[in-house]
């Protein structure tokens, strides 16, 4: 739903590479001396040193944005490339464009200019289409490729398209930072007599404009740094350097088309939506079904989210407005399919048959780029807020928000099935949403659930040989985010390749081990806890020295990190949950063996997380137990220090080991 449209990309690219392997295709090359004056004079441009590893450089984005008097806007892109090392080819080898049926493609075309001089072009019917979907029914977005030929080390590429369409909402963002570094990026806008503009800088600093007018603004950046990816980084699009920008018309009845304010955006959506949540006799008999014989309201609640996560396929269907209006919800129940926004809409519809209001809400599954200061349609998806009763107790609500007007608030996921009412996937939670009511938009940030919810227990009871070989059992206790993970992981398999699942979870741990059984308990039943027992044989476990063996403590299961490793991050780090996770092995040792040596206790602590663990030894059974809990998602680049030495008081944790002595040797 409403997913930003990228103009290139290294998955169109690869797409498009896909294409011309299965095809063999080979675009018609036209020598061209006429290569246009822009390109040529990119390619002129003295670049500045680029560290060793760069594939290549962008000489030159432009966006040259029209906007006409009747709401129609052309926009011309150029860009172009010079690649510098043979991996440049695989991303930067050719163009994708996109269209639909409100965006029309009047030009395209493509140009490589060899380190000779020479040029060759290639025109918009060498190109190659495709339609592109996932889990669509039907898309009309539409991609054409062109590759750009001779495409080698040395050369520059480029290519200029232009699209026109009449927009939903007047906006629009320049984004002007790639995986590669920029050398010079243009934008300008051009309105007509009357109109506004307003713009918010993101990620860079504010720039003011080369040359403006009253109807025509030019901005240009340069040398803007390349994205490198980070493990654990926020989305590529919070972190990306861009401009967003809203036009306001002189026209009242277009002016409609601009969101102003966030209430005016959920003023516009509630429109769009208003006649979407109409029940029919069909989905009443369907909620009595569901319901029947229950009297607890939450419980009916219950039965009527778990219907539209898990019976209502998710297949979308977006043609047009289809992007942001949904569909009927007497056609997403008859058809028994739809997107995150017509799921949101039958539960909606159901829920109000049982006297339970409900609203939409808008939401980016990414953090991050979603601005609380410039309202925009920067959304992908939709979830419900559902208003409950004041004197509603239900203790596994945590998803819910005291919202002044509208009441308290749960926030709820449709799409996602692995998530039960009460709980709101990870992705969603400390974010912002807008609520759509009857009069209008609320942003609202989104709870971060405590790490009480989202838990692991993991506890062992195993024995060490006098060989060095460990068995025994291990027995895991999930809920919320850690049990969501793992349902995913092991429903989306069939159950005869469950067990290579943990098989290649506890090859992180050994060499060389058997699991010799495995159960799980409540994997179809959301509401409970997961139980994950399995019992493992570890052929030389432990090592021995002499009349020494040398055994770690911590058995299985990492809480350490790489993140900080190497290289400086330029990056945040996104922590995916809060989470307390906790492990207690116990480890029987092996007759006439006494201690040696133990590790000592840790306890490491920053502003986000904290560890702790001790091992012991009673009764001849090694006793070993920690705690590791996160608090906070988002760690800024100046904490990073901090938390560089707290993932390596763990790592070092988790590798010490106890020596144990042969008592009589």
């Amino acid at each position: 739903m409403m997913s930003r449209q990228k103009t290139i990309s290294a998955l169109a690219l690869a797409i498009a590479g896909a294409i011309a392997a299965a095809f063999l295709w080979v675009p018609r090359q036209v020598q061209a001396d006429n290569a246009p004056d822009w390109l040529r004079a990119a390619a002129q441009d003295k670049l500045p040193e680029y560290p060793k590893d760069t594939v290549a450089v962008i000489l030159l984005d432009e966006q040259q944005t029209i906007v006409k008097d009747n709401g129609e806007i052309e926009t011309r892109y150029r860009r172009a490339y010079k690649l510098l090392r043979p991996e440049g080819r695989e991303h930067y080898g050719g163009a994708a464009v996109n269209f639909d049926n409100e965006t029309k493609l009047s030009f395209l075309k493509a140009w490589t200019i060899m380190p000779d001089g020479r040029a060759i072009e290639v025109k918009e019917k060498d190109a190659v289409e495709v339609g592109v979907g996932s889990e669509e029914l039907y898309n009309d977005k539409h991609y054409k490729f062109l590759k750009f030929p001779e495409a080698n080390p040395g050369s520059v590429v480029g290519y200029e398209y232009v699209q026109k369409h009449r927009p939903f909402v007047f906006e629009d963002d320049w984004s002007f930072q790639d995986r590669v570094p920029c050398r010079r990026a243009r934008f300008s806008l051009q309105i007509p007599a009357g109109w506004e503009f307003t713009g918010h800088w993101a990620n860079f600093a504010e720039q003011k404009p080369q040359a403006a007018s009253d109807t025509q603004v030019v901005w240009e950046v340069q040398d803007v740094p390349a994205i490198e990816t980070e493990p654990d980084m926020p989305a590529m699009y919070a972190v990306a350097a861009r401009m967003d920008v809203k036009y306001f018309p002189r026209d009242p009845k277009l002016r409609a088309k601009t969101s102003g304010t966030w209430n005016d955006l959920g003023i516009w959506y509630g429109g769009l939506s208003g006649g979407s949540r109409i029940s029919t006799p069909a989905i009443q008999k369907k909620v009595a079904e569901l319901t029947a014989g229950i009297t607890d309201p939450i419980a009916k609640m219950r039965a009527l989210t778990s219907y539209t996560q898990r019976q209502i396929r998710y297949v979308a269907i977006e043609i047009g407005i289809g992007g942001f209006q949904p569909h009927s919800a007497s056609d997403v129940f008859t058809h028994q399919y739809g997107d995150c926004k017509d799921k949101a809409t039958l539960l909606s519809t159901m829920l109000h048959e049982i006297g339970i209001d409900s609203y939409y809400v808008l939401i980016e599954t990414s953090r991050g780029i979603v601005n609380p200061e410039f309202p925009s349609t920067r959304f992908n998806h939709v979830i419900l807020a559902i208003r409950l009763p004041n004197d509603t107790k239900d203790p596994t609500f945590y998803a819910v928000v005291d919202e002044p007007k509208l009441g308290r608030l749960l926030f709820f996921d449709p799409t996602n099935p692995y998530v039960p009412l009460g709980y709101l996937p990870s992705y969603l939670q400390d974010n912002f949403g807008l609520v759509i009511t009857p009069d209008g938009g609320t942003l609202i940030s989104l709870p971060l659930l405590a790490p009480s919810t989202n838990r692991l227990v993991r506890t062992a009871k195993l024995s060490l040989s006098s060989t060095g070989n460990l068995v025994g059992e291990v027995q895991e206790l999930r809920w919320g985010a850690p049990a969501d993970d793992s349902r995913e992981q092991y429903l989306q398999v069939a159950p005869a390749e469950r067990q290579k699942v943990m098989e290649r979870f506890l090859g992180n741990f050994f060499s060389n081990f058997t699991l010799t059984a495995a159960s799980m308990g409540n994997l179809n039943e959301y509401d409970k806890s997961l139980t994950i027992d399995y019992k493992i044989e570890v052929e030389g476990y432990a090592k021995a020295t002499g009349n020494l063996l040398i055994v770690r403590p911590r058995v299985v299961g990492g809480k350490g990190s790489s993140l900080l490793t190497g290289k400086p991050r330029k990056y945040p780090i996104e922590f995916s949950e809060s989470t307390r996770q906790d492990d207690v092995f116990d480890i029987t040792l092996p007759a006439g063996y006494v201690v040696d040596e133990l590790p000592r206790p840790v306890q490491a602590k920053c502003d986000y997380a904290s560890y702790k663990s001790e091992v012991e030894v009673k009764d001849n059974v090694l006793h070993y137990k920690r705690t590791y809990e996160v608090t906070d998602l988002t760690v800024p680049t100046r904490k990073l220090d901090e938390v560089r030495d707290f993932f390596h008081q763990i790592a070092m944790d988790e590798k010490s080991s106890a020596v144990l002595r042969r008592a009589n040797p």
